[in-house]
């Protein structure tokens, strides 16, 4: 039980913080995985397409979802636009659907937040694949595509939620495409599951302090990786001198067989020790690192998010 009167302590940098030395904080609490969530709920044999397939099949379903979070504590509503791309749709025959897709992700966060006072973050994922920094086109030619994106989420979102950017050139990238959005852009890194201050490149997260001088960004973060390695990327993420937070997944690793081509998410292995309170132990200690925004990513799901919301409170955070 979490009591208003218990004291919650967490070790930063060898030294045990209580409660009471915690500065409290205004906490933007993201929603946790929708993908995931989706094949889940659906309980379709996962494709390519992954959530967006589901999407597609199962209409309501996302918006049931968005619902799920907003409910368990969420104030922000991440879109389900995350691997709409023309090259994920091309290789299936759907590009024709990309601006219809757009819109029906963006209409099931909306029928979500309705009335709620709530955000809503406009999802971009990265182009080809998740995880692949190699696949990576040069900046000048993967900008124009994340701008395209970025153009039809923009004036339907509080804010841009670029996720999961495995080098320094899909973050340039993205960064400067989603500057058409004319919101705040949140830049979010994926990094190595066993040394966060790396990108899954191999490349140092420190080295995001060129692209933040270059291009508007309103707030780093981490995602997508295992939350052992978030500390580490919060170290590296604060010294940009902007809002950073965090956001991880429940995958035990990311498999050989899901860096292939045009991979399924049958090939990820979710874990199970990763409890709601398990994952609030390590959420609440990057809020003691100064984090301001939190949440969760692939295979946490509402009922983390709902402890999570209850940890924040009991602590005497304020979550906006």
């Amino acid at each position: 039980m979490i009591g208003a009167v218990r004291l919650l302590n967490f070790q930063i940098k060898g030294r045990m913080v209580t409660k009471r030395e915690m500065k409290m904080s205004k906490i933007t609490l993201l929603d946790g995985g929708m993908g995931q969530e989706l094949v889940a709920r659906s309980g379709d044999e996962p494709t390519p397409l992954w959530a967006t397939r589901v999407m597609i099949d199962h209409p309501g379903m996302v918006k049931a979802i968005h619902d799920d979070y907003f409910a368990a504590g969420a104030t922000v509503a991440t879109t389900n636009t995350y691997a709409i791309h023309h090259d994920r749709l091309e290789r299936v025959g759907m590009d024709h659907l990309f601006h219809a897709l757009h819109l029906r992700a963006l209409a099931e966060a909306h029928e979500a937040a309705g009335g709620k006072g709530a955000r809503i973050a406009g999802s971009i994922g990265p182009l080809k694949a998740s995880y692949r920094p190699d696949l990576a086109d040069p900046v000048d030619i993967a900008a124009p595509k994340y701008a395209e994106v970025a153009a039809i989420l923009g004036p339907h979102v509080d804010v841009i939620l670029c996720e999961t950017m495995a080098s320094i050139v899909m973050a340039e990238a993205v960064a400067k495409g989603a500057q058409a959005a004319g919101k705040p852009v949140w830049l979010s890194v994926s990094v190595d599951d066993n040394d966060g201050t790396r990108l899954r490149s191999g490349e140092p997260v420190a080295d995001l302090v060129a692209v933040v001088a270059k291009y508007p960004v309103a707030a780093v973060l981490a995602n997508c990786s295992v939350p052992e390695a978030m500390a580490a990327a919060l170290g590296e993420l604060k010294a940009l001198g902007l809002p950073f937070g965090a956001y991880a997944n429940g995958f035990t690793h990311i498999s050989g067989n899901f860096l292939k081509d045009a991979p399924t998410v049958k090939e990820l292995t979710h874990r199970h020790d990763l409890t709601p309170e398990k994952y609030g132990d390590f959420a609440m200690v990057w809020v003691g690192m100064g984090a301001t925004i939190v949440g969760g990513c692939c295979e946490v799901g509402p009922a983390h998010i709902t402890h999570l919301a209850t940890r924040l409170k009991a602590a005497g955070h304020e979550i906006v």
